[in-house]
C-alpha cells in the first residue's frame, strides 16, 4: 500500500510541476492514507482528487493557449 502513496505523490509532483513549473515543497508520505503536502497533512485519495484538479486546470491553460494561437493564425491568414 505505501507504493500506492509513493505512486500518487509522484503523480501530483508531475502534475505540479507542469502547472507551475517548479517542484512542490514539502512533499511526503506519512504512512499508507496520509501525506504531507505543503505543510497540509492530507489523505492520499484527496491528493489523487487535487492531482486530478491539476491537470485539468494544466489542459484547460494549454486549449486556451491554442485558442489564442488559432485565433492570430487566422487574423494572419486574413
Amino acid at each position: 500500500m505505501e507504493m500506492r502513496a509513493e505512486k500518487v505523490i509522484t503523480s501530483y509532483s508531475d502534475a505540479y510541476r507542469k502547472l507551475y513549473n517548479r517542484s512542490p515543497k514539502d512533499l511526503r508520505a506519512i504512512d499508507n492514507d496520509w501525506v504531507i503536502v505543503n505543510g497540509a497533512r492530507m489523505r492520499v485519495t484527496e491528493l489523487e482528487y487535487l492531482t486530478t484538479q491539476l491537470l485539468e486546470e494544466y489542459t484547460q491553460g494549454m486549449q486556451q493557449k491554442r485558442n489564442v494561437v488559432v485565433r492570430l493564425l487566422n487574423w494572419f491568414k486574413g
